[in-house]
């Protein structure tokens, strides 16, 4: 009898659909694991067996998410939030050490991800059109008074997700509020275009991107994608394999695109399975089944643009119900 392939996913908390669809695509052949640091995360319910751990940033994290792993023989581990990504990237080795495979990228492409001057420096300098972004707020004002730049302008944290904290300025006025206010701020020149989001699997035995699905969003809640509708254009599939190829990323990311004036534009980029990445699953970009392949060691063929377009996705809430029982780590 094979060996079982079963998955750890950390930190799931309201993300119920992807536990869901890695149990569908394991079925008998493995088990899903969750864990979250609080025994309220809705997610936690739906997998074979789940735990409750500390908060990532405590001294014993690690040490639990290793013990779970050795005690659950687990064979790939991958996170559901952004600051616990550069942790399974810094630690990857601890991981591979005990038979476990990080569903992530490489360390220094995960940090560049969550730096977004970063990002935009790698883009520019790497030849790929970006929205212009700025941290010198001189360099910026500069670039009004010449007509580069028009106001309005977005205000948003060098570091951060969500949609948090990210304001949408007009004048000289607000940026110096903002400025006064907080530090570690970037200027960046607001895209009045189509946004699209890309869920993209690179390959992590070959390197090479094997899944594209691309989507125009409609409508978006918290920084997440609430309503998208499917779409293709070849022209954006090789834009989007020639970027993740250059940066080296590796398994499941998430990217943020424009479209102005008929040209794309290269926004953010989540290491991470994206708030819509529902929408790609149900269009039949199946990556829970390309990661576990992968585990097993096969490597996967190309199924770039292999999906309907016209195909819609509308995010609406559910509720699950839990009776408090006498307190238990184990799910």
């Amino acid at each position: 009898m094979s060996e079982k392939t079963n998955i750890l996913i950390l930190s799931c908390g309201t993300r119920n659909k992807i536990v869901q669809y890695f149990k569908k695509e394991l079925s008998s052949k493995g088990q899903v694991i969750a864990t979250d640091c609080s025994e309220l995360a809705p997610a936690l319910y739906d997998a074979d067996k789940h735990f409750v751990v500390p908060r990532i940033d405590d001294e014993n994290y690690l040490d639990t998410i290793f013990s779970i792993c050795k005690e659950n023989n687990i064979k790939a581990v991958l996170s559901l939030i952004d600051p616990e990504l550069s942790l399974l990237a810094k630690y990857r080795k601890n991981f591979m050490d005990i038979g476990v495979i990080p569903i992530v990228s490489d360390y220094e492409i995960v940090e560049m991800c969550f730096d977004k001057y970063s990002m935009h420096k790698f883009l520019v300098n790497t030849g790929f059109k970006t929205a212009r972004s700025y941290i010198d707020k001189k360099e910026f004002y500069k670039d009004v008074e010449t007509g580069i730049i028009n106001y309005p302008v977005f205000v948003k944290p060098i570091k951060g997700s969500a949609s948090i904290n990210i304001n949408k300025v007009s004048n000289k006025k607000e940026v110096e509020l903002l400025f006064d206010k907080f530090d570690n701020l970037l200027i960046q020149e607001f895209m009045n275009g189509t946004e699209y989001g890309a869920d993209v699997y690179i390959d992590m035995i070959s390197g090479e991107p094997v899944a594209i699905f691309t989507k125009e969003k409609i409508k978006m809640r918290a920084g997440e994608t609430d309503k998208s509708v499917s779409v293709k254009d070849e022209k954006l599939f090789e834009l989007i394999k020639a970027f993740v190829k250059k940066a080296g990323f590796k398994g499941i990311i998430d990217i943020d695109i424009f479209k102005v004036n008929d040209e794309y534009y290269i926004s953010e980029v989540n290491p991470r399975f994206g708030g819509g990445y529902p929408h790609a699953y149900e269009c039949g970009i199946n990556v829970p089944r390309l990661i576990i392949n992968n585990i097993q060691g096969k490597v996967n063929k190309d199924v770039i643009g292999e999906y309907d377009e016209d195909i819609y996705m509308m995010k609406f809430n559910e509720v699950k119900i839990l009776k408090k029982q006498s307190k238990d780590s184990g799910g």
